[in-house]
Order: C-alpha cells, then sequence, then structure tokens
C-alpha cells in the first residue's frame, strides 16, 4: 500500500531545496523500507557520499545485468570499500536469460528495439520489480537534462510503475558540471569510464563513449532513435 498520496507529494516537493533535503527526508520518512538503486555512474557516486554523511546504514542496491563492464564491478569495490557498503546486488532469473539468449541470440539487442526493450525488461526491470515490490521508495540518480523524458520529473513523486510507491530523484535539478563539481570538491572515487568520454555508462555491449557535441546519454543504444533511449526504469510501461 503507497504511504504517501500525490497530494501530499505535492505539497513535500516545494520544501526540498537540496539533494541532502530529498534523500533526509526520505531515510527519516521510508527508512529501511527504502532503498537507493546504483549503476555506479557519476551521479551514484555522489548520492553514496551524501547518502553516509546522513545516515550511513542507508541501503544502497545494484542490478547485476550480467553483461556490465569490468570498471563497474571495480568502482563497486572502491566505493565499498570507502564507505563500508554491502550493496544488495540483484540478478535477473536465469532461466529467462537462458530461454531469451537460446531464442534470439545473445546479441539480441542489436536486431529491432523490441528486443532490446525484451533484453532491458528480464535483465533489468524484472529484477528491480522485485526489489522494489518490497520497499515503499526509491531514491534514482536521473537529472531533467539527461532526456527529453525527464524533462518534467519532480524531485519527488508517486511511481505507479511499482505500485504507487514514492521515487525520489535528489539529483533531478543538477547539471552534469555540478556532478562532477561534487565529485572533484569532495575527493569521491568514480567510474573510470567516465574519464574516456562515458558519461551514461550502461551495459558494455549498449554503451559507447560520446562524441564532441552530443547529448549525455547519445552513447546509450546508439543504434537507435532518441524516442526509444530507455530501458523501462523510468517510463511508463507498456508504452
Amino acid at each position: 500500500m503507497a504511504k504517501f498520496t500525490q497530494t501530499e507529494i505535492d505539497e513535500i516537493n516545494p520544501t526540498l531545496k537540496t539533494p541532502q533535503n530529498a534523500i533526509k527526508w526520505a531515510l527519516e520518512n521510508l527508512h529501511p523500507r527504502v532503498a537507493t538503486a546504483s549503476s555506479f555512474g557519476a551521479e551514484d557516486s555522489v548520492l553514496i557520499d551524501m547518502l553516509g554523511k546522513i545516515n550511513p546504514k542507508a541501503r544502497i542496491f545494484t542490478l547485476d545485468t550480467g553483461r556490465l563492464y569490468q570498471e563497474t564491478y571495480d568502482i563497486m569495490d572502491e566505493l565499498s570499500k570507502k564507505y563500508n557498503i554491502s550493496f544488495e546486488v540483484m540478478f535477473p532469473d536465469t532461466k529467462e536469460v537462458e530461454e531469451m539468449v537460446s531464442t534470439k541470440g545473445i546479441n539480441l539487442f542489436y536486431d529491432s528495439v523490441e528486443n532490446r526493450h525484451l533484453c532491458c525488461g528480464i535483465r533489468k526491470v524484472h529484477p528491480l520489480k522485485k526489489m522494489l515490490s518490497s520497499l515503499d521508495g526509491w531514491i534514482t540518480g536521473i537529472r531533467s537534462e539527461q532526456t527529453t523524458t525527464r524533462e518534467n520529473t519532480d524531485m519527488l513523486e508517486i511511481d505507479e510503475n511499482f505500485g504507487g510507491i514514492v521515487k525520489i530523484n535528489p539529483l533531478i535539478g543538477w547539471t552534469w558540471d555540478q556532478v562532477l563539481d561534487y565529485l572533484k570538491l569532495n575527493n569521491i572515487p568514480y567510474h573510470k569510464l567516465i574519464d574516456k568520454g562515458y558519461p551514461s555508462i550502461g551495459c558494455a555491449p549498449c554503451t559507447r563513449a560520446i562524441k564532441p557535441g552530443e547529448d549525455l546519454r547519445a552513447g546509450r543504444w546508439w543504434w537507435e532513435s532518441q524516442k526509444e533511449k530507455e530501458c523501462g526504469l523510468h517510463m511508463e510501461h507498456g508504452s
């Protein structure tokens, strides 16, 4: 059952002036049934640092799709040791992956948008649903400048895709430069691929470095049109 209504969220949103305000609100009102989703991009390193300063016992989970970069595991290990964190790791269902690969091929996602959505669904969305079904809220690192689908997102929202739980987006109003400045100012470890032109990092087969002048998420599923570039975690299901 949802813990907050849309009306209540609408009243709370204007009172949250900083990312730390949003995180503190989430932890005070929803902990321990709130967790941060981390894919270990730059935004996630920022959130992990903020969480550690507000409540070191805050929960953080990640989705191990089985197709991640080695550098992703490296930063996960580095952050775990620096902040004394035991990340909750969610894996896809083995049978679902085996059936998908045996019928569609190992690199099915290049063949069609439908196949790519299938792969993201099995490797990411299904494990996420399993985690969120046990929570009253989840904290994300999404920012409004990343894609057109995130432009009008609020710091707090009711996530109807996942049972009406509260979705907390502390960095929604931040720019990419603000994220990088925070990392440098606080001497926070971050994903090594960022310095190689990867501002957005997902599965290895589906992520490339961006070219000069491209938007920050151009390297994700680069063979698809811009409007298709969501994995299903932050979009209306079935749309």
